[in-house]
């Protein structure tokens, strides 16, 4: 039994091309959103991004997409997908481990329910998000799950610092798109 979940092809070539290191947070999201567009119009997946990187130079560990039809595996979320392929490139679960870097997980929205546990688990210590409202289940109709109530708090206490409402429009913009795209919506159960 194996369990494998792989970028596609285009976003190998095209993390290739991108520079060793973005200095700009507003560069990094850029990078992402950018990515969370090409997933969709290739087909490959939801229109999802999160990408790893060194928070305080803008090293580039990896970016991840939204993996969960063509892997047939509900948990292959941009962030969950991201987040792995970053510890294995860097050899390690714990992202927050001593003497590290503090990695910075940057992300094309507020990350659903599962997403935000493996967030708080991965032990990064930063979060970057486009935005955080309901506009993305209403744009779309993705069910992003029961978020608690407290989820920023929960963050801090934790020593993850938050960055909310980055590229917001050009966020949105990618959602407005995918939804009159036609492509699928797959909540679970398609509720």
């Amino acid at each position: 039994m194996d369990f494998t979940i792989s970028l596609p092809d285009w976003a190998v070539h095209e993390t290739q091309k991108l520079p060793k290191a973005i200095p700009k947070l507003e560069d990094r999201m850029s990078a992402v959103i950018r990515f969370s567009r090409l997933n969709f119009e290739n087909g490959t997946g939801g229109p999802f991004a999160a990408g790893v990187f060194e928070r305080d130079s803008g090293k580039l560990v990896v970016i991840g997409v939204n993996r969960v039809m063509p892997s047939n595996c509900s948990s292959a979320h941009a962030e969950v997908v991201a987040l792995s392929l970053a510890q294995k490139i860097i050899g390690t679960y714990d992202l927050g481990g001593a003497e590290m870097p503090a990695y910075q997980l940057v992300v094309n929205w507020r990350p659903c329910v599962m997403c935000y546990g493996a967030a708080l688990w991965s032990g990064i210590r930063s979060l970057v998000i486009a935005g955080s409202g309901p506009e993305l289940e209403t744009i779309t109709g993705f069910d992003e799950g029961p978020i608690h109530a407290e989820w920023e708090q929960e963050l801090a206490k934790r020593g993850i610092e938050l960055t909310n409402n980055l590229l917001t429009e050009e966020a949105l913009k990618v959602f407005r798109d995918f939804a009159s795209s036609g492509s699928v919506v797959y909540n679970g159960r398609q509720g």
